[in-house]
């Protein structure tokens, strides 16, 4: 006779289960961990009816794969690109471009393929005259092109869209070795999270074909008008760090200002994530700090180099600092952190690629946005107050001690 599990415990595991899809919302039986997916697919049912009635996303489970369809609610937010699962590199627009492609090749392939031909596969369609007409050229006559092959291939590794079966992708930048892959078009078929199939769009430019793929019609009722707020409202909490008020319409805030405790308490409960509320905005915060792929503070030269940013960049005020200024004020950090710093950060023009990646991850957490230019201007944005650094108060407790 099987125990009955205490309502806390019941109540821990549904939130990990919940904070599980969220942080990865593809999940696949032989690549996720199987306690992971287990215990996903024994509280699917009632977070299938959550997530549709608070965000909207579908959620499917089968054996074999659980999709969690997020549908973002900024569909032009570039802060939290992909990566290369090994290099942590981002992707760039080839290596997106690259990832379609070698889809659409593995959808026609068969049930195992090389390295090597899905490669030629890619190249075969990369020729396609449409992408020549906007610009697209791949080939694999250089080591760089290769590795967009495989940082490509990494990412559908990790998500469970190929396994391998022998070799390896090193050997293959080489031009040494080869790589044998399955393939596992269940999952391949369960990627895509959009409103509407790519072939029922019309728009011709990027953007606008990005907005068609998520756009949702709703009768123009004031209850549906209401659920389309609590959905976009929700999504952002759990996508975002940062939910700025003056981000959203008037609309939106009037119904987060009524709804608001309603809809923390609500997130709270599933995921355990904790609403700290200020005058410019909500955060959903993770005590665990687990549901984030861009930590801070984290361990490492360049994390401490962006803590120090962010403290310099939040005590500038309204005004913000030049680019130029953030590299002087990296070198000169350099040279004061020297002595256990990586020997390159006072290599001549370091500090362009540190300051680089420094503002990537302070924008990606809403701490900061980036005026372009030739000398682009880093404003500081509310949130980055915690990472301001106050005068120290000393008191006098001998009074007290008598």
């Amino acid at each position: 006779m099987r125990a009955r599990v205490p309502a806390e415990d019941d109540s821990a595991r549904s939130q990990r289960a919940a904070r599980l899809l969220l942080l990865r919302p593809l999940l696949v039986a032989g690549v996720t961990p199987d306690e992971d997916f287990r215990l996903v697919r024994a509280y699917a049912s009632e977070l299938r009816e959550w997530f549709d009635r608070e965000t909207g996303w579908r959620l499917t489970a089968d054996a074999q794969t659980i999709r969690l369809m997020k549908l973002t609610a900024d569909p032009h937010d570039r802060t939290h690109p992909a990566r290369d699962p090994k290099a942590r590199t981002p992707f760039s627009r080839q290596r997106y471009v690259l990832v379609c492609l070698t889809l659409a090749a593995l959808e026609r392939a068969d049930g195992q393929i090389t390295l090597g031909r899905l490669a030629e596969d890619v190249v075969l369609a990369a020729a396609d005259p449409a992408l020549a007409a906007a610009g697209f050229r791949f080939a694999l006559d250089r080591r760089e092109r290769r590795a967009d092959m495989v940082a490509v291939v990494r990412l559908l590794l990790h998500w469970g869209v190929l396994r391998r079966v022998a070799g390896d992708e090193d050997a293959y930048l080489g031009s040494g070795g080869d790589v044998l892959y399955d393939v596992d078009r269940r999952v391949i078929a369960g990627l895509l999270a959009s409103t509407r199939g790519p072939s029922m769009i019309g728009e011709s430019t990027p953007d606008g074909r990005l907005a068609a793929l998520t756009v949702e019609v709703l009768p123009d009722v004031e209850d549906a008008r209401n659920r389309a707020r609590r959905h976009r409202l929700t999504r952002l909490l759990l996508e975002q760090p940062v939910v700025y008020y003056d981000e959203l319409t008037g609309a939106e805030l009037a119904y987060l200002t009524s709804q608001r405790f309603a809809i923390l308490n609500r997130i709270t409960q599933l995921t355990g994530l904790v609403g700290e509320v200020r005058a410019e905005g909500v955060a959903m915060v993770d005590p665990a700090d687990e549901l984030t792929d861009v930590r801070m503070p984290a361990e490492g030269m360049q994390s401490h180099l962006t803590l120090l940013l962010a403290e310099r960049i939040s005590t500038a005020g309204g005004d913000g600092l030049r680019v130029s200024e953030l590299h002087r004020h990296t070198r000169e950090l350099a040279r004061a952190h020297r002595s256990y710093w990586r020997k390159h950060a006072t290599d001549p023009g370091a500090e362009v690629e540190l300051v680089a990646t420094a503002t990537e991850a302070l924008r990606a957490l809403k701490l900061v946005s980036v005026e372009p230019g030739d000398d682009p201007l880093v404003v500081a944005r509310p949130a980055i107050a915690r990472y301001a650094l106050a005068e120290p108060t000393v008191r006098d407790t001998r009074a007290s001690a008598r």
